[in-house]
């Protein structure tokens, strides 16, 4: 393996898988789906972005692993994440004779991962799902912990299921094809987990950002791998967020529904890194976060090249759309909150008004 490699344990009870990380690994892919499948063929869903990239590599190396590669492509962004999407991708992959030991392989961003992850969920009742993401946001973020669905009219993943990847191949190389909002998007869910878990880790990235911006694939890679491990510790002890996965909403509450009300005109890294300046407002308002870590944090977002300012959205249009989350529970809105870097609590006492004041401060 070369220098870059690492490889992170998932250590979920009943379906337990490796994250590989490795500088040149999309050539390699063929002998590591090899490695978890002895099916004939293997299906492959990319959007139109990323196919005309990426996919002959990909299926020159399934076939040369021995498989039939079956490609599906969707339409590339937020805006197709939708059932009727993937309607031809059921209809490719059944009338290829799919079997129930065939994989599914997500070749994409966190929106091509959301959605095959959701058909080989569903498809027969369930088939083996393989991720290779291919954005910095998918690789530490959505790659992790089985999450799967695709939008609703009234927000986001609200149609969705859970199920574990067999393995997930992750190649910091194919960064070097990524626009840079892109990186930057990435960037926040980084941002995030050092923000709930990893004071240490958060001055790690705070010390390494240019070299990252700059796509050291060594600085990258180690990047990779440390929030890979912390997302992993945080859904093996709760793989169904029923407690401490909730954590991993941290900005997601203000950034879910500024996503929506935007019509998603802000890339989900954007959108999460308002929501997490939004968390940190009323934090610091509820005396929960002290002015310096504030400042602290959103320096560094600033930095990334991510907003903290600038909203234009109506305040009273976000709020409504908070209580269209998934995080809402017996009609109150849960808020992720930090008490210092490093560590979050949840809050779900937070009166409207305190909420909207947080979202009217973005538009400074």
């Amino acid at each position: 393996m070369p220098a870059t490699g690492h490889t992170v344990k998932v250590n979920l009870p009943l379906s337990p898988y490796s994250v590989r990380i490795a500088a040149g690994l999309i050539e390699r892919v063929g002998a590591e789906v090899a490695s978890v499948s002895t099916s004939r063929r293997v299906g492959v869903v990319t959007d139109s972005t990323v196919g005309p990239l990426y996919i002959d590599r990909v299926t020159s190396s399934l076939r040369s692993g021995g498989f039939e590669p079956i490609v599906a492509t969707i339409p590339a962004g937020e805006a197709h994440k939708t059932l009727p999407t993937l309607l031809p991708v059921y209809d490719a992959f059944l009338n290829a004779r799919f079997e129930r030991s065939t994989p599914i392989i997500a070749l994409g961003g966190g929106v091509v991962g959301d959605m095959t992850g959701f058909v080989a969920a569903t498809i027969l009742r369930g088939v083996p799902f393989i991720q290779i993401p291919m954005t910095l946001l998918a690789m530490v973020d959505a790659s992790v912990g089985g999450k799967t669905g695709v939008d609703h009219a009234a927000g986001k993943n609200l149609i969705g299921a859970f199920h574990q990847p067999a393995i997930v191949l992750i190649d910091p190389d194919v960064l070097k094809s990524l626009p840079p909002r892109e990186l930057r998007s990435g960037l926040a869910e980084c941002i995030k987990h050092e923000i709930i878990r990893d004071e240490a880790g958060f001055a790690k990235l705070e010390a390494n950002l240019d070299r990252i911006l700059q796509l050291d694939i060594t600085t990258v890679a180690d990047l990779i791998a440390h929030n890979v491990q912390i997302k992993a510790n945080v859904v093996a002890a709760d793989p169904f967020e029923n407690g401490e996965r909730v954590h991993l909403n941290f900005g997601h509450t203000f950034g879910h529904a500024i996503e929506t009300v935007s019509n998603f005109s802000y890339a989900h890294g954007e959108a999460i890194a308002l929501g997490m300046t939004a968390a940190c407002h009323a934090a610091v308002k509820l005396g929960m976060l002290t002015q310096i870590d504030k400042d602290r944090i959103t320096r560094l977002i600033s930095r990334a090249g991510l907003p903290i300012a600038g909203m234009k959205l109506d305040v009273d249009a976000v709020v409504d759309a908070m209580f269209f989350d998934k995080k809402v529970k017996d009609g109150k809105l849960r808020f992720v909150l930090p008490g210092r870097i490093g560590h979050v609590v949840i809050r779900d006492d937070l009166p409207r008004g305190l909420v909207a004041e947080a979202i009217h401060s973005l538009k400074g």
